[in-house]
């Protein structure tokens, strides 16, 4: 089954890419989790807007990516939580929240999905957030959770 990704599938592909798998996996897992739609001829300007989407957030090369390292590195993200008195927070600082801190904090804008979170964040203080821009550079991200 020819299907097109509109979104990164692990082992997979990235969206915009038109892969061939087993009939089966495309039909009971891809489509109906909006992950893929069905190949056809008329859809091929859809995977040129994917991929013009997917090319102006990417990184372009190892260089970017270690120019982006650098600049997140030096970033003072901070964010505020609700917490308890003992420091714990009422839920978690999720990737999400992360990258809208990092945007704030006038950093460059990420996609939540190369966030990695080891554990959860469910504590007042500081934490570190890596980042995953390009598969030979990793960068840590200082966060500060403060009670609000």
């Amino acid at each position: 089954m020819k299907l097109i990704l509109t979104r990164e599938v692990a082992g997979l592909g990235l969206a915009g890419d038109i892969v061939e798998v087993a009939d089966g996996y495309g039909r009971n897992f891809l489509v109906p989790r909006g992950a893929a739609i069905a190949w056809t001829k008329g859809a091929e300007k859809q995977i040129a807007q994917i991929k013009r989407a997917r090319d102006a957030r990417e990184i372009r090369d190892l260089g970017h990516a270690k120019e982006i390292k650098a600049d997140l590195e030096k970033l003072s993200v901070s964010l505020g939580a609700r917490a308890g008195k003992d420091g714990r927070l009422f839920g978690s600082i999720t990737a999400g929240d992360v990258a809208s801190a990092v945007k704030d904090a006038g950093g460059p804008v990420l996609d939540r999905k190369r966030i990695q979170i080891d554990g959860a964040i469910k504590t007042v203080g500081a934490h570190t957030v890596t980042v995953d821009l390009h598969p030979d550079v990793v960068a840590s991200v200082p966060v500060t959770v403060q009670a609000v």
